[in-house]
């Protein structure tokens, strides 16, 4: 453990010039900064992210021996939909982020997220604009784009939205990866996510980011579905030089589906062992009040300051790391 920070003063300016550069693109976008609170009464259901939770002693439903559990948020997504459903225009924000997981390389439990929306935007209008913002801070002049489909197709040559155990199995074991938890694994999801992390993702976008859209309508709980293959729902991630770096989504305004979404949500958690989680009964009722049509991404602020400055861990990054801090 040491008192000092992992992040030299030369490091930091140019955080600080980054920041002020992503605050730049969005003011002449008239994209507007809004703040929402750190702490919820309701988490995710997706079953890959695990929040931090604290008590609170003191809320008007209980007596002050009482605790009431509040979420430190995963991203600022649901509080940011519920200003859109109340009437704010496109907007975005900068803000700490929680996600209970392992400290490593290119992750912090604790680190800072970019996130934001826009109003009659698609999932390919949103992408354009990610571009723009990576052409402004990692001067990328050319980007890459590739379906999920093709791209497990030209990768590991499977067809992901139809395939089974066994062909995935035999993917798995022909790249030496095969390992016992994999070989009991039934979800066909779990299976593609590892061949995506494991086999496909170390070799994309090394030499300019690498868009892939249109992922398996079960990977994206909070999407629409592609009214033109409905295996499919209109979600991206971008990748560069080994970092998973942005995930977005043409956003499901539908409140039953998303309501129907999350309830598979918690039993897939609870196929995993994991605790189910109540439903943000706020973030369903923006959605019930109309969430306008739009598209939202978020961005990891910390990889991306990485990228812009050839480091080599998300220590250097950040003034004290979950170890030191």
């Amino acid at each position: 453990m040491s008192w000092q920070p992992s992040m030299n003063w030369q490091d930091a300016k140019k955080r600080a010039q980054i920041l002020a550069q992503i605050r730049s693109f969005f003011l002449v976008r008239n994209v507007i900064e809004v703040d929402t609170p750190l702490l919820s009464h309701a988490t995710v259901t997706d079953a890959h992210l695990d929040a931090f939770v604290t008590q609170y002693n003191y809320s008007p439903e209980s007596h002050c021996d009482q605790s009431t559990a509040l979420y430190a948020q995963t991203s600022p997504e649901f509080a940011m939909k519920r200003l859109l459903a109340s009437g704010y225009g496109c907007c975005y924000q900068i803000c700490k982020a929680f996600r209970h997981e392992q400290h490593g390389r290119y992750h912090n439990p604790e680190f800072t997220m970019l996130e934001w929306y826009r109003i009659d935007y698609d999932h390919f209008q949103l992408m354009d604009e990610v571009e723009a913002l990576l052409q402004v801070i990692l001067d990328c002049q050319q980007v890459d784009r590739i379906s999920y489909q093709d791209l497990f197709m030209t990768q590991v040559n499977i067809d992901p939205l139809d395939t089974d155990k066994q062909q995935l199995i035999e993917v798995i074991t022909k790249h030496n990866k095969l390992s016992d938890w994999l070989e009991s694994e039934d979800c066909i999801d779990t299976l593609l996510q590892f061949i995506m992390a494991e086999l496909i993702e170390p070799n994309i976008g090394s030499d300019v980011p690498c868009f892939v859209y249109n992922f398996p309508a079960s990977q994206a709980s909070l999407a629409k579905v592609c009214k033109i293959d409905p295996r499919v729902a209109e979600r991206f991630e971008c990748y560069f030089k080994g970092i998973e770096l942005a995930n977005g989504f043409h956003e499901l305004t539908d409140a039953e589906q998303q309501k129907i979404r999350f309830k598979k949500d918690n039993d897939f958690r609870a196929y995993l062992g994991k605790a189910q989680h109540e439903i943000d009964e706020n973030f369903i009722s923006a959605l019930e009040h109309g969430l306008p049509s739009c598209a939202g991404v978020a961005l990891g602020i910390d990889r991306l300051i990485m990228l812009a400055i050839a480091a080599t861990k998300i220590d250097q990054v950040i003034t004290f790391a979950i170890p030191d801090a």
